[in-house]
């Protein structure tokens, strides 16, 4: 084995060839993921880390910061994420118009109030109450206004349209009352409409604080009864991961672990039912916001991704194919870029090891103890062990620059 001439030209032609194929492998994959940054759907290691099995479980889930995506289902959360979204979108394009500017604010948060003009306010009209927390005229800029944080309801609004003596005629023109009854009621039709636009953030909230079947209901008649409280889903997917967690410590047997592959099923459709509309609200936020931009304005690119812990994870994996990838192609620090390269993919190894007692990771390959990962990771150490640059690569052009350096001086 110290003779490296007995080793046959067709063996050191192969050898050489399996590590262009890693090594292309490596950089198409770098590749590919990042052309998926710039796309609508980029990629993300999340979905990887969040399912893996074993061992060392708990770290790769760890290390996407949110391996339940529980910060999709708290709106405090999720409104300081998209808060943060919008002031990067503004830093990102520091040329944006006023206009521009007050629509994005209007789109992500909502608008403090919502006006219509009126002329004056009919006299038989008396905004009291209840409704004159959320309604009043502005006798000076002779506006309707609405609170931008409470809108105006369906009930509100025939409230205030019943107070003068107006009704819609079968065309749809306005009979009875003054000219001032009529253009009161035409207002109030406009604020209603302009009130009824929630903005994303609103939208959110309503979804994951005022769905009752999202987040559950409270009867204070029926208190400490079994009926004063309906679990909503965000609570049913909660107590459905503890009990996963905690069977997960006693699937000792076969027919456990199948069982808790079946929870775990039902578990990841219920967090879709749950999430997926929230990111899919974020997407579209995301898309009207770019609407707003001019053609100049769009080819500054997108905004930058925010720095979480899962990005830069992302960041590391897509570098580190790239690099590795580039490296074993061309023959550059072969030996480093071999083990280097099999450290990660052990790494990915490790992330689903289909060893005994292991859940079987999803998909069409069945391995036992060996899988594909691993047999990478045994050929990048072989090609490590060789001086495979040297044969063919920048390594084999520095070493004989070297060598011949060195003859020289001798």
């Amino acid at each position: 084995m110290q003779d490296l001439k007995k080793i046959s030209g067709i063996a050191i032609l192969f050898i050489v060839v399996l590590r262009l194929a890693i090594g292309w492998q490596l950089l198409y994959e770098g590749l590919w993921k990042i052309d998926s940054l710039s796309s609508t759907r980029p990629w993300t290691a999340a979905g990887y880390l969040n399912n893996a099995k074993g061992p060392f479980r708990d770290h790769f889930r760890s290390m996407t910061g949110d391996p339940n995506d529980l910060n999709w289902l708290d709106a405090d959360k999720v409104k300081a994420k998209w808060l943060a979204w919008e002031q990067r979108f503004l830093n990102h394009h520091p040329n944006l118009t006023n206009a521009q500017k007050a629509k994005l604010h209007q789109m992500v948060i909502g608008s403090p109030s919502f006006a219509a003009e009126l002329s004056a306010l009919p006299p038989e009209v008396k905004i009291r109450g209840s409704l004159g927390n959320v309604v009043k005229y502005d006798a000076k800029r002779k506006r309707l206004i609405v609170d931008g944080e409470k809108h105006l309801t369906p009930a509100e609004k025939q409230r205030l349209q019943s107070m003068v003596p107006v009704k819609k005629g079968p065309n749809g023109k306005l009979e009875g009352g003054t000219a001032l009854d009529r253009e009161f009621y035409v207002a109030v039709d406009k604020v209603y409409a302009r009130s009824a636009r929630l903005s994303y953030i609103e939208q959110m909230q309503a979804s994951l604080r005022g769905n009752p079947e999202l987040a559950g209901q409270i009867n204070v008649k029926q208190e400490g009864t079994i009926d004063g409280k309906r679990i909503g889903k965000i609570e049913q997917y909660k107590i459905n991961l503890d009990r996963y967690e905690e069977k997960l410590t006693q699937a000792d047997q076969q027919f456990k672990v199948d069982h808790l592959n079946k929870l775990w099923a039902e578990i990841q459709k219920l967090k879709a039912d749950l999430v997926n509309p929230i990111r899919a609200m974020e997407e579209e936020m995301e898309t009207e916001a770019n609407k707003l931009l001019t053609p100049e304005q769009i080819a500054a690119g997108p905004v930058p991704h925010e720095d979480t812990q899962i990005h830069r994870v992302n960041m590391m994996t897509i570098a580190s194919l790239t690099i590795l990838g580039i490296l074993l192609l061309v023959g550059f620090g072969t030996r480093i870029a071999a083990i280097g390269a099999a450290g990660m993919l052990f790494s990915f190894y490790l992330v689903m090891p289909p060893w005994p007692g292991v859940p079987e990771a999803p998909g069409p390959e069945h391995s036992f103890i060996i899988n594909k990962n691993l047999i990478e990771v045994i050929a990048l150490l072989a090609i490590a062990a060789l001086p495979t640059g040297t044969w063919f690569g920048i390594d084999g052009l520095v070493y004989r620059f070297f060598h011949k350096k060195k003859k020289s001086a001798k």
